[in-house]
């Protein structure tokens, strides 16, 4: 079913975000910290969820691909062979009325979209975050914030080419947070001052480039189909010659229809051979291949996927939330595909002042948890339990009920369906196990 995008929804996710725990405003009792956001009890696992799911269809699936975990703090002269010194800014304007800072490349007029003011001349606001290391605050010690994680993999080409013996083509994957001074950052999660990228870099020949450019933009795209993203939610739009960058010879985003509109989730370039060639001549170390079949040296190209991690939350988020009317009432849902639901199994005690029913359903919550993250809830009505762990999207509920003391067997219940089972209490780990790994 394709998700409606009613202009109530974008209100909906964040009221529930906050509601059940999946993402809280970054220093809220302080007033906030503007796009800066805090992941919940429930934000965290299904973010970890969805990290944990894109690195074992990247790299525990493939033969043809390493991990990698830089640090965020880099030499000062990474982001000057990069290019981010020099050139990584946007063109800001500020309204003369309200003030308010706005890019230039946003707006469709030459006014304030806010008040209809005018605007100041455009000036380069550079998105890095500076900080110092070391206890002297001069111009020596200045480095910044990665704004982005690919460079970490750049440096680190040959440290993990030697050390994992790969041959072109291969790949490096990477996780991890980044950091850009955005001015118009908003829409809940979807542009943030700090947040997680999901890149690899895809090292080939020259002559392969191509291929491999055009293999990730189809495999990037049906992982979010496989994980659960409804196909017509999903679009690529492949750049303009005017929007690539100087060093690209091609670029595609896989679009989300988000509530806002169509946005970028995630973008595969074909970076050709600048990322290499440019740190090659800043660091003056020889980051070129040598083919031992072919007895041939040269500089690999670059494909390179990066997709964020807040962006995919928000998406998954938005395309799994649905509102049903039932004879009883409506229930919401969250219909997370089992690998990227934040809780897989809920354990509801019938009568919790029954000590016995407790003690049941309470081993079984600790036996579950060993497989899959596993909660006990005992804190109100059966129905409404059942309907808090839908609004949640957490796939099975067991309910330990009277019959249970005798026939030793639990109601799970499916979430999707609503369909209940009885199952006896010693084949539960393993029927649950089937549903979880088919």
């Amino acid at each position: 079913m394709t998700q409606k995008k009613e202009p109530q929804l974008m209100q909906d996710i964040t009221s529930l975000s906050k509601r059940r725990g999946f993402v809280f405003l970054s220093s809220e009792i302080y007033g906030g910290l503007g796009s800066v956001w805090d992941y919940g009890p429930l934000g965290v696992e299904m973010k970890n969820n969805i990290k944990q799911a894109w690195w074992k269809r990247n790299v525990y699936q493939r033969y043809d691909m390493e991990g990698l975990d830089c640090s965020i703090l880099m030499h000062s002269d990474v982001w000057k062979a990069s290019g981010h010194v020099g050139n990584f800014a946007d063109l800001m304007v500020d309204c003369k009325e309200c003030k308010k800072r706005h890019r230039q490349d946003h707006l469709k007029e030459n006014k304030c979209p806010d008040c209809g003011g005018a605007l100041t001349e455009p000036r380069e606001f550079n998105l890095m975050f500076k900080t110092q290391i070391g206890s002297m605050e001069d111009s020596s010690a200045e480095i910044f914030l990665r704004p982005e994680t690919a460079q970490g993999i750049f440096v680190n080409f040959k440290n993990v080419l030697n050390t994992s013996r790969k041959k072109i083509p291969f790949g490096i994957a990477q996780i991890g947070k980044s950091f850009r001074n955005e001015v118009t950052a908003g829409n809940f999660v979807f542009r943030c001052r700090e947040f997680e990228q999901m890149e690899i870099e895809f090292f080939c020949r020259g002559e392969e480039a191509d291929k491999w450019y055009k293999y990730w933009v189809n495999e990037r795209l049906q992982w979010y189909k496989d994980m659960g993203i409804d196909p017509l939610n999903l679009k690529i739009r492949e750049h303009a010659k005017d929007e690539l960058a100087h060093y690209a010879s091609g670029c595609s985003d896989i679009e989300y229809n988000f509530p806002f509109g169509w946005s970028e989730l995630e973008g595969i370039a074909n970076r050709g051979d600048y990322d290499l060639k440019q740190h090659a001549e800043f660091s003056k170390q020889d980051l070129t291949y040598f083919d031992t079949k072919t007895n041939e040296r040269f500089l690999p190209f670059v494909v390179e996927p990066s997709g964020g991690v807040d962006r995919a939350f928000l998406a998954f988020l938005v395309d799994a939330y649905r509102i049903e009317e039932l004879e009883n009432g409506p229930r919401t849902v969250l219909g997370l595909h089992k690998d990227i639901a934040p809780i897989k199994t809920a354990v509801l005690p019938l009568l919790k002042k029954n000590t016995e029913i407790v003690e049941i359903a309470k081993k079984l919550r600790d036996d579950l948890s060993y497989d899959r993250r596993t909660v006990y809830d005992d804190t109100a009505a059966i129905g409404k339990l059942y309907r808090r762990q839908d609004e949640i999207g957490t796939l099975y509920c067991v309910t330990v009920d009277v019959d249970s003391l005798t026939d030793r067997q639990v109601t799970v219940r499916e979430r999707d369906s609503m369909l209940q089972e009885r199952i006896s209490i010693d084949r539960l780990k393993e029927y649950l196990r089937e549903k979880f790994n088919s």
